[in-house]
């Protein structure tokens, strides 16, 4: 991802705020001249940029914004808080393929921001993000509601500006858009001070972007493709590791064409889910600490690793120095900063997962047979399944409720979850079939991120299911999102998962630090049904197994909003798991 930073000119014109308050209620300004405001302006280079919403909250050093989105030219969702407002962006940007659109204003709204922009950075999930600053003139010196945020910023984006010319505005929007949406995708923050807003300008819209030291590589190399080729026709338990890449090049029937021709099994990164569809005979399952049997050992056992798109992060290759030790490993991907920076590999190609597999769909003809080697894999996949216990007859089963909504759904709903167990089982339950159906946290973690990705992905796809998976934890994080859910007519089914406990933290608690559980137990709970009544919202309450299918068809037969609260056992495990530090072969829990 680039590191290059952008700023503007600082403006010959500085003045204080009231004189430019002045300049914009100044008559004499000749409307044919096509004057505007640095507002107006800027709400004409989103439309531009083809930008159907708007995230946002209000405040002091954003109103002149706000006064121009009350034209309505562009929807404006408001958020709860600002956090709600990213992570609505980012489920918006995962499941539309476009660049999500937050404004917040100046200080505490721009630092709430943040926790949305990092996750965004690390899932490298598209979002250009406004944040209000105080006036030109009062920059540097402790004005209230003042943060400098080109500094706070400069290490979880892609790219930062603050305006400081308001002739600027529509350069800077459409190379923040650009460097947002290309290459490796992710977030650009704009701060942008209150006089910017105000200040007349004639300044035209742009539609090229002049940026010579920002590269991206998309083709590969011709001699790169005749090596991975080579490797191929050499290999006889060759293995695809399918990333966050593959679904953000939009390359899952690609990928799904190639390996079935040439019978190469698949297995995915959490992230990479909906890359091939489950149901698929060469899908071995997600891998890593809380993936299959049969894709963990795989990648132990394969011959060739191709990873199309992944980071090879340590949720997945928890043991670098172990992973994948027979194998010839190339790496696909579209940032050149991610080759070598885990594992070492023979090949690495800096290209677009999908420019890869075309050339390789036209270049390569099998001359191997892998038939062994895929009966083994899928010999591995039935005798090691993910699994779970039937038999409590007191607390319903996660996996049985993920399991039965799949079905309901036919494994066509977009799913976005928080973060933590019911992530986990998620991930291992829901039967994805496609790209941009799975919206979940995963670089850096975010608890709260599930309601309001899930408020996102419904606006990008308003005639889908969208499904959020919730712990009780990360619910009571941003919970206050689901008043949006009435207010716009969104149609989530948000699933809370709960065990009165921080399941995750419990669970390793249990494992790893001699069941001392410090602080991960809930005391007292609120009533979530009453919650969801407060909000308008339907609530449906799955206090004992034999609720759980007719309850569950009547929540997804409802045709508004509903939340469905799913109890279940305090001590019920992710399983199977690999303990921090260990090989992907190393797994616990299998039985």
């Amino acid at each position: 991802m680039t590191s290059k930073k952008e700023s503007s000119v600082v403006s010959p014109d500085a003045m204080d705020y009231s004189k430019q308050t002045s300049l914009k209620e100044d008559s004499d300004l000749d409307a044919n001249n096509n004057f505007r405001s640095g507002s107006e302006l800027l709400v004409e280079a989103l439309l531009h940029e083809d930008v159907d919403f708007i995230f946002g909250y209000p405040g002091g050093a954003v109103l002149p914004l706000y006064d121009t989105f009350y034209d309505g030219k562009i929807k404006h969702i408001l958020a709860r808080h600002e956090q709600g407002a990213t992570h609505a962006a980012e489920g918006y940007a995962r499941v539309s393929g476009k660049t999500g659109v937050v404004v917040v204003t100046s200080g505490p709204g721009a630092t709430n921001a943040i926790t949305g922009i990092t996750d965004a950075y690390c899932d490298s999930l598209p979002l250009v993000v406004f944040t209000g600053q105080v006036a030109t003139p009062g920059i540097g010196k402790d004005t209230f509601q003042e943060a400098d945020l080109l500094s706070m910023t400069t290490p979880i984006t892609k790219a930062n500006f603050q305006v400081k010319n308001v002739n600027d505005i529509p350069r800077i929007v459409h190379e923040a858009f650009y460097l947002a949406n290309s290459g490796r995708k992710g977030p650009v923050v704009i701060d942008f001070p209150k006089d910017m807003g105000v200040l007349k300008t004639s300044a035209p819209l742009v539609n090229e972007v002049d940026l010579p030291a920002y590269d991206v590589t998309v083709n590969p190399k011709d001699k790169d493709i005749s090596q991975l080729i080579q490797y191929l026709d050499n290999a006889k338990q060759p293995l695809i590791l399918a990333g966050a890449g593959i679904n953000h090049s939009q390359s899952n029937e690609l990928l799904t064409q190639f390996v079935t021709k040439h019978q190469i099994p698949v297995a995915t990164t959490l992230l990479g889910l909906g890359a091939i569809p489950y149901d698929n005979p060469l899908f071995l399952g997600m891998g890593g600490m809380h993936g299959s049997y049969a894709s963990n050992m795989a990648l132990t056992e394969c011959d060739l690793l191709i990873n199309l798109g992944s980071r090879f992060d340590d949720r997945l290759a928890s043991n670098p120095n172990e992973f994948a030790p027979h194998a010839t490993v190339v790496h696909v991907d579209i940032d050149e900063s991610e080759i070598n920076k885990v594992i070492s590999t023979d090949l690495g190609i800096v290209a677009d997962c999908k420019k890869v597999l075309e050339a390789l769909s036209q270049r390569f003809t099998n001359k191997t047979s892998h038939e062994h080697w895929v009966n083994h894999c899928i010999e591995n996949k039935h005798k090691h399944p993910f699994k779970y216990k039937k038999t409590d007859d007191t607390f319903c089963k996660p996996q049985e409720a993920i399991e039965y909504i799949g079905k309901i759904t036919n494994g066509e709903a977009i799913v976005t979850t928080d973060v933590g167990q019911h992530q986990m089982w998620a991930a291992q339950f829901y039967p994805f079939k496609h790209h941009g159906q799975w919206v979940t946290s995963g670089g850096l973690g975010t608890m709260g991120f599930g309601i309001p990705s899930a408020i996102g992905a419904q606006l990008a796809e308003p005639d889908k299911t969208v499904i959020c998976f919730v712990g009780d934890g990360g619910f009571q994080m941003t919970n206050q999102e689901i008043a949006l859910l009435p207010e716009y007519g969104l149609n989530v089914k948000i699933v809370l998962i709960n065990n009165g406990t921080l399941g995750m933290v419990k669970q390793w608690q249990d494992k790893f630090f001699n069941h001392r559980f410090s602080h991960s137990v809930f005391n007292d709970q609120p009533d979530f049904m009453k919650m969801a009544e407060a909000y308008g919202v339907k609530g449906f309450l799955i206090d004992h197994p034999n609720k759980l299918t007719k309850t569950l068809d009547s929540a997804f037969n409802y045709s508004g909003p509903a939340l469905i609260e799913v109890r279940i056992s305090p001590t019920e495990p992710v399983n199977p798991m690999i303990p921090s530090g260990k090989a992907n072969h190393e797994m616990e829990g299998l039985e």
